[in-house]
């Protein structure tokens, strides 16, 4: 029978360093909140619940929290006295019987399920106390964790450290796992009786020991065990975060020019003989197809990409866009909630948005599908095998028929018949001699110094 597993995840806290109108854990990275980072990862670690530990922002903690898989209940801190009292106001959900407890926090959104569940492990194999800690060459500031005999001793804060004990480069995470059965009591053991009053989790392992138990380490990459207080913090987290992305995608077969310049979401989807050049940003939502092509400076979110299509460069894909086999969308061109044909083409200064285009049309630049009246959106359909000439406006709701064209500079506002030709623009009149008059006037006027009326 598998072991029950149980998370109890701190995200109380007040955030006051991230100097933020939303709780800390609700910060992102590659687009998803800190918090849900964390939850990811337990899943994949044999944890069966999640005890939530709330303060501010309950409700959309909460929310991002329940994202994933995992049975997620909340229970609010209401004072903030310490790690200690944190894991404490999990209580009730502890209480319940698990085999092991993990206690994480949720702006660690870097950890990965390998340490916790080599932790896990650490705890079904006879230890008491697991704690996952790091190696650094500057360790000023951190806790250390102090060992003998392949045993953890004792966490020691710095400030409480002996010259001796602040050269140990083995620091604490704040990570770790507890044997479920003896939870409770160990946590009912720890006190505040310290300068600032509070209840250290850190405590546990000298409390254990003196009650006869053992603790261990875990080793993780420093890294991944990174947790975030301002948002100069978070922007490291960003940066390692997209580096690893960046390398997971181009190691599946994925080529990127210029890849520090690349941004990837948490959700991005890119097959293997894409390419993506310099300068290309990746909002939630991507799926990017085999041999598609994706030119720089070009911003897609919410969008698909199928096979041999090329996007950009200085392109924007938004929600609902959806390119087909061999289909291209070139520069300044912006598509939103849109279907792009096979191997149909818009490809410069065009807008194409709540609409269908066929295969093999051809939209000309400076094409508009004029889809919202201030109130409604509305809807353009154009067939297979059009022509669209430059500087077409499209009023929706229309139809454009398969084969059908529209002259350069024209405004449709009634549907167009299969290969029928549409001229939606007025009658050119020519008058001689006036536009020297024109000129002459405005000089006139310019010279001295009079404004048109």
């Amino acid at each position: 029978m598998s072991d029950r597993v149980l998370a109890v995840v701190l995200a109380a806290g007040e955030s006051t360093r991230m100097k933020s109108s939303k709780s800390k854990v609700l910060h992102t990275v590659g687009n998803l909140p800190m918090i849900s980072h964390v939850i990811s990862a337990l899943e994949k670690t044999g944890v069966g619940d999640v005890a939530l530990v709330v303060g501010r922002d309950a409700e959309p903690v909460i929310a991002a929290a329940r994202s994933g898989k995992l049975a997620v209940t909340a229970f609010e801190q209401k004072e903030r006295l310490g790690t200690g009292h944190a894991v404490l106001a999990a209580r009730d959900a502890i209480a319940r019987g698990y085999d092991q407890i993990i206690i994480a926090y949720g702006d660690a959104p870097l950890i990965e399920p390998s340490p916790l569940a080599e932790a896990l492990a650490k705890v079904r194999s006879g230890f008491d106390v697991a704690v996952i800690g790091f190696e650094t060459d500057k360790p000023t500031g951190y806790g250390r964790l102090l060992t003998s005999g392949g045993e953890l001793v004792a966490i020691r804060e710095e400030k409480d450290a002996t010259p001796e004990e602040r050269t140990v480069t083995l620091c604490n995470s704040g990570l770790l796992a507890i044997n479920g059965v003896r939870a409770l009591d160990l946590l009912g053991k720890i006190t505040n009786n310290n300068v600032k009053g509070e209840y250290y989790l850190t405590d546990i392992v000298e409390i254990l020991r003196a009650d006869g138990g053992k603790a261990a380490t875990v080793e993780a990459p420093a890294d991944t065990v990174a947790g975030c207080n301002n948002r100069a913090e978070l922007a490291e987290l960003e940066a390692i975060w997209q580096r690893r992305k960046r390398h997971e995608i181009m190691v599946s077969g994925v080529t990127m020019i210029a890849p520090e310049t690349v941004f990837l979401s948490f959700d991005t989807e890119i097959a293997q003989d894409v390419t993506i050049e310099p300068n290309v940003i990746f909002g939630p939502g991507v799926r990017i197809d085999s041999g598609a092509v994706i030119h720089a400076f070009s911003h897609i979110e919410g969008a698909r990409v199928a096979s041999g299509a090329n996007v950009g460069p200085f392109a924007r894909l938004r929600p609902g866009a959806n390119l087909h086999a061999n289909a291209k969308v070139g520069n300044f061109v912006e598509i939103k909630k849109a279907e792009i044909g096979q191997g149909a083409k818009v490809s410069h200064l065009t807008y194409i948005g709540d609409a269908t285009v066929g295969e093999n049309t051809n939209i000309g630049a400076g094409t508009v599908t004029c889809n919202y009246d201030g109130y409604n959106k509305f809807e353009t359909v154009i067939g297979a095998d059009a022509f669209i000439g430059s500087n077409t406006l499209l009023v929706a709701p229309v139809k454009v028929g398969n084969g059908a064209l529209t002259a350069t500079g024209s405004v449709i506002t009634e549907d167009v018949p299969d290969d029928a030709a549409a001229f939606g623009r007025a009658r050119q009149v020519n008058k001689d001699g006036l536009g020297a008059k024109i000129s002459a006037r405005n000089k006139a006027i310019k010279e001295a110094g009079k404004k048109p009326r």
